[in-house]
């Protein structure tokens, strides 16, 4: 499949849909506009790619709702060629909006299904992160540490320590924290030990898993 006026114009009113929903970043509501959503879903459901909601892929994975993915993306706050850690590869969407903000992304995936098919879909889109890595997401990157911002598409019963000790000095952590609900949490590193810690608001996420599959 391929994009088309339609889904162009479908991606125009989502982003105005999103913006009156709190998303003001004008980069973050480009990237949009620009991402064509239905291409990192089944063909099946393109119809509904447009819709501000969650949607099944494989693994019983989903595919965030845009405004939970713009959302995120907006907490970052960071600048064009910033280093992000993205933990839960899933589809690809996610990865693409920081692409289209010019980011560098290093990407991680724990079902080996998924990877296999969302790089597929990478080459196909001509979307080359950093380093796209089969792995397991809670032990993060460390040989490529320390980066600017890292985001967590998972929810976590916790904030995994390792992932903290991997953010720069003045680096953000966007994560979902909770069980069965999850708070939208910001973590700034703002010493060798000292954190802040902001909340944004109750969110459903899939669980973070630990180990690969």
């Amino acid at each position: 499949m391929k994009d088309n006026f339609k889904f162009k114009g479908r991606r125009r009113i989502l982003a105005l849909e999103l913006k009156k929903k709190g998303i003001t970043n004008d980069k973050v509501l480009d990237s949009v506009m620009n991402v064509p959503r239905h291409l990192f879903i089944d063909p099946g459901l393109s119809e509904q790619a447009y819709l501000d909601k969650a949607l099944p892929i494989k693994n019983n994975q989903t595919i965030s709702q845009p405004f939970t993915v713009a959302f995120q993306t907006q907490l970052l706050d960071l600048n064009e060629g910033c280093k992000v850690l993205e933990i839960g590869t899933g589809s690809g969407y996610q990865t693409s909006i920081l692409n289209h903000l010019k980011f560098n992304i290093y990407t991680i995936e724990r079902s080996h299904n998924l990877f296999r098919t969302t790089t597929k879909l990478f080459n196909r889109l001509k979307i080359y992160p950093k380093k796209f890595v089969y792995g397991d997401g809670y032990n993060g990157l460390k040989d490529d540490s320390p980066f600017d911002g890292i985001i967590v598409t998972a929810g976590s019963p916790t904030t995994p320590n390792k992932l903290l000790s991997q953010l720069k000095i003045g680096g953000k952590m966007i994560i979902p924290i909770g069980e069965e609900t999850q708070v939208m949490t910001r973590i700034t590193r703002i010493s060798e030990s000292k954190f802040k810690k902001e909340t944004y608001g109750d969110f459903k996420f899939v669980p973070m898993l630990e180990n690969k599959d």
